[in-house]
């Protein structure tokens, strides 16, 4: 694949996330699906829906999966199954994509934010253990980047006060913890399918997994307009189904999302490799974990002029995230102030993602490390 930018077209030659290749090694399968579902005129939850949930579940190595049209409805659910609301106070971090507060807010909770590790890039325990209060009714760790949280010490300071956790693994399908797999370290796990997500849908999708029977039982009714039977309303519901082309495409991609991974996996070394004596400070390898690399995020200190470089290589970024929720104009009445979380700061201003998939080539990879040698000389 060409390399170099013909300028005068603008043309990108590195994309972030090549989802046009993704689907041509799979495209026939996916008709093939889509087709089915058309034929059988069942396009919201049936059978295979429930076949989805079952293997998703199986995959994660818990009880129940409930489908569900996005990640953010799956953590809104969460807060929601575990009676948490207004005067309730929730601890999550800032250095997350904003759907995590959302949630909160939408049940009418407060969200309580906290710093970072500097090298793991997510919640710090010493930082949550100090901002438990009596109010605090739930944590919400993020696996962040595909990068596990710290979750031996993070369960423990959770089960001492006796608090649920809900897991955020938005970006982190089949990442490992000690061996685990994410979203059996909590209550309740959420996940995005997000078209740029490892596993991806080609839509809106996200869902929720339990190894609580109520949990699970509740949530299936709360997506369905809280139904006990057919119009029948036992509390106050919403209309979070996932649509049918969406499990039947996630169905097919999860066969492979073993397989994606570690890929992902073989080009973050590589990554890793030819920069690891650049000045760019880059992600931190945990021997405790398994990264599915999401994101491949390197810290710079003039982000934007590199992003800039790359940019006129042809070469496509990312920024996740460049201001951090607790400084968001959304959350402006919550009071915090810069300065408040200096290690979430410091990473917002210097982060950038670097292009990162399965279909990553080794020629496109050193393309991105050519023009980022350019831009720190």
């Amino acid at each position: 694949m060409a390399t170099r930018q013909n300028r005068a077209e603008n043309k990108t030659t590195v994309p972030y996330v090549d989802l046009q290749a993704q689907y041509r090694s799979i495209r026939s399968e996916v008709l093939k699906a889509l087709e089915e579902v058309c034929e059988s005129a069942r396009f919201v939850q049936g059978p295979k829906t429930s076949k989805f949930e079952e293997e998703f579940a199986a995959y994660c190595g818990v009880n129940y999966c409930v489908s569900l049209n996005s990640g953010t409805s799956a953590l809104h659910l969460a807060l929601r199954c575990l009676d948490i609301g207004p005067g309730d106070e929730v601890i999550t971090v800032a250095m997350s994509f904003i759907a995590t507060a959302w949630a909160i807010s939408y049940v009418g909770a407060t969200p309580v934010f906290v710093d970072i590790d500097a090298a793991r890039r997510t919640m710090s325990p010493t930082k949550l253990e100090a901002a438990i209060t009596p109010r605090t009714k739930a944590i919400i760790p993020v696996h962040l980047y595909g990068m596990p949280a710290e979750m031996d010490r993070i369960n423990a300071i959770a089960v001492q006060h006796g608090i649920p956790i809900i897991e955020d693994a938005a970006q982190a399908h089949g990442a490992r913890y000690r061996g685990k797999r994410v979203g059996q370290f909590g209550k309740i796990a959420c996940f995005s399918f997000y078209p740029g997500k490892n596993l991806g849908a080609y839509g809106e999708g996200g869902a929720l997994t339990t190894n609580d029977t109520l949990i699970a039982q509740r949530a299936r009714s709360l997506r369905d307009h809280a139904q006990s039977e057919r119009y029948f309303h036992d509390e106050i519901g919403y209309n979070y189904r996932m649509d049918r082309f969406q499990t039947a495409v996630l169905a097919i991609k999860l066969k492979q999302l073993d397989s994606w991974n570690a890929i992902r996996v073989a080009r973050a070394a590589c990554y890793a490799k030819l920069l690891k004596d650049s000045s760019y400070k880059l992600p931190t390898h945990f021997s405790d974990c398994e990264c599915v690399w999401h994101c491949y995020v390197i810290e710079c200190q003039d982000r934007n002029r590199v992003r800039h470089v790359l940019q006129e290589a042809g070469i496509e970024t990312g920024l996740h995230y460049p201001l951090p929720i607790h400084l968001q104009k959304a959350y402006a009445f919550l009071g915090y102030r810069r300065g408040d979380l200096p290690v979430t700061e410091a990473l917002c201003d210097r982060c950038l993602s670097l292009p990162m998939s399965a279909d990553l080539t080794d020629e496109q990879i050193s393309a991105v490390v050519s023009a980022l040698r350019k831009a720190a000389a």
